[in-house]
């Protein structure tokens, strides 16, 4: 789709989930290091073993950031892009106009952190919702959307038929 010259594309939001909406995720691989390391300590294995312990109790602990740092968002006026793997790299979009509803959804600890899942309901056969999971500064985004559905729809002169019976 291309835009009229009088409205570019304008990126609200790119980067990865913040890791802090992760903290149940970031506690229990803490938690796996730790008992890798508490199993170095009290069982006092050879050298190798030690060494191979300690290694995964590193690996354990880059786990969540690893997790996070592979998923990225690129949120335009225009579009959604989620680009996803670590090794092999997928690629979805959503165009706004395709956009059937949002949803806001912020537990207290990530009010209390600022970030949120911006849930997205679409038309799109391939990914019909999706959640936008550890966006910074949730609210404002959310309404940025908000306002750019109802914009796109009207520039493309999408209507929307209700089919209740």
């Amino acid at each position: 789709m291309t835009q009229p010259d009088s409205d570019p594309e304008e990126v609200y939001y790119q980067g990865s989930p913040m890791l802090r909406a992760h903290l149940g995720r970031l506690l229990f691989w803490t938690l796996i290091a730790a008992a890798l390391v508490a199993a170095i300590i009290l069982l006092k294995p050879g050298g190798v073993v030690s060494l191979v312990l300690l290694v995964l109790a590193l690996i354990a602990l880059l786990i969540p950031s690893l997790l996070t740092r592979t998923t990225n968002y690129r949120i335009t006026s225009y579009r959604i892009d989620i680009s996803q793997g670590l090794l092999a790299r997928n690629t979805d979009t959503i165009e706004l106009w395709h956009v059937e509803d949002l949803r806001l959804h912020q537990s207290i600890l990530d009010r209390m952190l600022n970030v949120g899942t911006i849930t997205v309901l679409s038309h799109n056969d391939t990914n019909p919702q999706l959640g936008l999971r550890g966006i910074p500064h949730p609210h404002q985004l959310f309404t940025v959307l908000e306002q750019r559905v109802i914009a796109v729809k009207r520039q493309r002169g999408v209507v929307k038929l209700d089919t209740g019976q």
